[in-house]
């Protein structure tokens, strides 16, 4: 089931996606939160009256980075034998077509396609086989960097956790198997980023394991999984694209900030 968060009328609400042609997608109100017991509600609304929002609003976006080997590569970085993990916090969550807001701080923003994991219910210290218990499903994400800030400070807060830098969307699909998935990235149209999911160096599995082992995941709470190779520059103006095979595409704008 793919289940898009929106607006309409001033209103917010959760909505079963349904519909195979772009054109034609409708959604059905969810009677109740997602991560619960829910029903639907029978009542649809076309897709293209609405505006989707980002689909989870988590308490915290856990990314771990350097989990592609060729990525890790192309920035002149060793391949972790562990999960690398850092935060971005939940203001810099954004949906599909809001605007990515180019920081006056930083002038080289990179694009960064990742497979988003959302977590369903609240979980701590997740044996392996358990893994897909505590998943509510996936989504699709941008870590938008400040590569020069990133280079330039020990720390990654302000590199990555910068309004807008986390776009996610445009829904989330709960029945997915993402052990093998295309992930591609266009800029303008033109192609950037292609890889698969069978590339991650640590599983799902074991970024879940790692990262409950020191703290508690709440529902809504997000995990980014890493990006393949190909990561490159935005400039104000683009319009950026990720594509999950089974998923959808998330786009964003890239604007001034200001």
């Amino acid at each position: 089931m793919r289940i898009a968060r929106f607006s309409i009328d001033g209103n917010v609400a959760f909505g079963a996606v349904e519909g195979d042609k772009p054109d034609e997608l409708v959604l059905d109100i969810i009677k109740g939160i997602p991560f619960a017991d829910f029903q639907l509600s029978g009542t649809k609304v076309p897709l293209s009256k609405v505006r989707l929002l980002p689909p989870v609003l988590p308490n915290k976006v856990v990314a771990f980075g350097r989990n592609y080997a060729e990525h890790a590569r192309e920035l002149g970085n060793e391949v972790p034998d562990a999960p690398f993990a850092f935060f971005k916090p939940a203001t810099s969550v954004i949906g599909s077509g809001d605007d990515i807001q180019y920081p006056a701080f930083s002038q080289e923003l990179h694009h960064e396609a990742e497979l988003a994991v959302v977590i369903g219910r609240l979980c701590r210290e997740v044996p392996r086989e358990r893994v897909k218990d505590v998943i509510f499903g996936y989504t699709c994400a941008n870590d938008v960097t400040a590569r020069d800030v990133q280079k330039r400070e020990k720390q990654w807060a302000r590199a990555k956790g910068f309004d807008t830098s986390c776009p996610l969307g445009p829904w989330v699909e709960t029945d997915l198997d993402p052990g093998d998935l295309t992930i591609q990235l266009t800029v303008n149209g033109g192609q950037r980023q292609l890889g698969r999911t069978s590339e991650m160096i640590h599983s799902i599995e074991d970024l879940i394991v790692n990262i409950t082992e020191a703290m508690t995941l709440l529902p809504g709470d997000v995990i980014l999984t890493g990006t393949p190779a190909g990561v490159g520059p935005l400039n104000v103006g683009d319009e950026v694209a990720v594509t999950i095979e089974g998923i959808g595409t998330l786009t964003n704008k890239v604007i001034k900030r200001g």
